[in-house]
């Protein structure tokens, strides 16, 4: 099976290199440039592209400028990355069709989870296997393995994990997680997700402390969080 290629740009080769790292060792071909006008040059010449990370402050051609040249053409799944986190800054890559936006620092098992993910909803997945932190969840098998040793989840259960996994570092609401597991026609007791959620802890073994819960809101699996007391 081919594998998916992501193009990271960054003026910073030392992000790049890390972020490398990272995608290359999940399987990714990667692609890098340093400015905007750059990655618009090696876009333009590969087509194969499935994913373009991008950030935000660089020399030449910056992120914003970039993505408007791509959406001219392309609907490349494109992530941003940037060191500010304000909410206008948020609104204007959604607008110009941004996929994803993440603030520095982050975690890049974290950054490779949402790269799987976002490439799994657009069709150009190499395949269905996500692996985090130890954590092996392969959907077509409908099988779960943590540091290599098979666990045994229910259905429910399954679901749960594979949605925690493809939504790594995000909060999420009790009503999110039943609509989107449970389904939307589901109209029991959101307390069934804390049922489930609990057994799938004790279920994973020391790594269930990755799924953190978020007091008032929900829960948000992130490996790279330290659990709260």
């Amino acid at each position: 099976m081919e594998k998916s290629v992501v193009m990271v740009v960054d003026d910073e080769s030392r992000m790049r290199k890390l972020v490398k790292d990272f995608l290359t060792k999940s399987g990714y071909e990667v692609l890098e440039a340093g400015n905007g006008a750059e990655a618009l040059d090696i876009f333009y010449m590969n087509s194969q592209v499935d994913l373009i990370i991008l950030d935000v402050m660089m020399p030449v051609m910056d992120g914003w400028e970039t993505v408007r040249e791509i959406r001219k053409s392309s609907k490349v799944p494109i992530i941003m990355l940037t060191a500010r986190s304000e909410e206008r800054d948020e609104l204007q890559g959604f607008s110009l069709g941004v996929d994803e936006y993440i603030s520095k620092p982050f975690s890049p098992k974290i950054l490779v989870a949402r790269v799987g993910a976002i490439l799994r909803r657009s069709g150009n997945a190499g395949d269905e296997k996500t692996e985090i932190a130890g954590i092996a969840l392969d959907k077509s098998a409908h099988v779960v393995s943590v540091d290599g040793k098979p666990v045994e989840l229910s259905y429910k259960e399954f679901e749960l994990l594979a949605y925690f996994m493809d939504n790594a570092g995000i909060a999420l609401s009790r009503e999110k997680i039943l609509g989107s597991v449970w389904n939307y026609d589901y109209f029991g007791d959101a307390r069934t997700i804390d049922t489930h959620v609990k057994k799938l802890r004790s279920k994973l073994g020391p790594k269930g402390e990755y799924i953190h819960t978020i007091w008032g809101l929900g829960y948000k699996f992130d490996p790279g969080q330290e659990q709260q007391s």
